[in-house]
């Protein structure tokens, strides 16, 4: 069985969604209408992969928003593990929690994947940048976080 759900490609309209932040606030897609926003799916939160990408969104985050982009980043993580990923790395940008995966399902970034030679099914790294008008701009499916936001800077020209 197939596990990997439909991937959104650029014209799809993105779905919405309400999810819990570190914080315990509600963060919604519709929240940020007429903006542009990078929505990000890793793992698990405080691995390495993950956190290298965090830290790089992090940094790079004020010349991104700059240019008019929201950051996301959303995992299966519960809150509290969230506010500690957070806390530990000075990440200043909302992190959401989808514990179920539904989101990260609505957005094609659940399914199969190998990890050290094992087959599992869970979130995929992945990111979906939609535009102000909800319509997703740009799809990235299986990325590697080394370097993967430099790329994503000169994909939207920032």
């Amino acid at each position: 069985m197939n596990n990997t759900q439909a991937r959104l490609q650029p014209g799809n309209t993105a779905p919405d969604f309400s999810l819990q932040d570190s914080e315990g606030h509600t963060a919604s897609l519709a929240d940020r209408k007429g903006r542009s926003v990078v929505v990000y799916f890793y793992p698990k939160a405080a691995t390495p992969g993950c956190t290298t990408e965090a830290c790089d969104f992090r940094d790079n985050l004020s010349a991104l928003q700059g240019a008019g982009y929201d950051v996301l980043g959303i995992s299966p993580d519960g809150g509290e593990d969230l506010r500690a990923f957070a806390a530990a790395e000075n990440l200043t940008f909302p992190l959401l929690s989808d514990p179920d995966a539904a989101v990260a399902r609505a957005y094609g970034s659940y399914g199969e994947k190998e990890i050290n030679g094992k087959k599992l099914t869970g979130v995929l790294r992945s990111t979906i940048v939609v535009g102000p008008d909800g319509t997703v701009t740009q799809s990235e499916y299986n990325i590697q976080p080394q370097g993967h936001v430099r790329e994503l800077r000169a994909s939207l020209g920032i």
